[in-house]
């Protein structure tokens, strides 16, 4: 799933619904390419959050990929980072799956 433009307040509704969505869909890996990314807050940052919870209490992944520096920055100084497996190259992690 590739997210573009900015994940905040406005914004992190739509994104979670889509992301459950998809989760709830049977999706066993789910792989986030950020690089479109030009802000998330920090109600961006607990929608993710969630979504991780979620494909992890059903048995599934949740990874994030490419995110930008202003998006990799926010994770480092929450410590998501450490929380999120995060790839710096979706497609060649998307091809490793099958």
């Amino acid at each position: 799933m590739s997210v573009t433009g900015e994940i905040d307040l406005y914004t992190a509704p739509r994104l979670q619904s889509e992301l459950i969505s998809t989760l709830s869909a049977g999706q066993v890996r789910l792989i986030v390419d950020m690089s479109g990314v030009d802000f998330c807050d920090s109600t961006g940052m607990n929608v993710l959050l969630a979504a991780h919870r979620y494909a992890r209490e059903h048995g599934g992944e949740f990874q994030l990929a490419s995110p930008g520096s202003a998006t990799r920055k926010v994770l480092q100084v929450t410590g998501l980072e450490s929380v999120f497996t995060v790839l710096d190259d979706p497609v060649r992690a998307t091809r490793s799956q099958r």
